[in-house]
């Protein structure tokens, strides 16, 4: 970006990849490429059989909204399958995970708000109780009834 002549459009060969254990991030909106001090936008492609790990945000709230493929949803400790124009809304410092539930490429858009804040962006809880094993009593429960916490 050139500064004093911020992008109003970003076109896909002006967006910003990174690419993560689970799928490429295609950057359309965050500091550095637009002038945005309020928004992020990511366009996730998350392959079969991966997931981003339960994690938060301290200083952000974030929408993932589902463009297709299936997405096994955590926000907390409460989990829901979205598939094409379905949506998360995660408030700020709270625990989320997605996996992708289906056999495809699950595609979706996270906007996150706000672009500019003190701390860290993500903190991992994936290695943190109840968050290391939830997704496995989830199945059980879901096989051979309630598990206890």
């Amino acid at each position: 970006m050139i500064a004093g002549d911020p992008r109003r459009f970003v076109t896909g060969a002006e967006m910003e990849v990174e690419t993560l254990p689970w799928g490429p991030h295609e950057w359309l909106c965050r500091p550095g490429l637009t002038d945005a001090r309020d928004l992020q936008l990511v366009r996730v492609r998350m392959p079969p059989g991966t997931g981003h790990a339960f994690h938060r945000h301290p200083a952000m709230e974030e929408i993932i909204y589902v463009v297709s493929g299936r997405a096994e949803q955590w926000v907390d400790k409460l989990s829901k399958l979205l598939g094409p124009g379905d949506i998360a809304h995660i408030p700020k410092d709270v625990v989320h995970g997605t996996y992708n539930a289906g056999d495809e490429t699950l595609v979706f858009l996270a906007i996150l708000s706000p672009a500019i804040f003190d701390g860290p962006a993500l903190v991992d809880m994936s290695g943190e109780e109840p968050w290391a094993s939830l997704r496995t009593r989830a199945a059980l429960s879901d096989s051979e009834g309630p598990v206890e916490e």
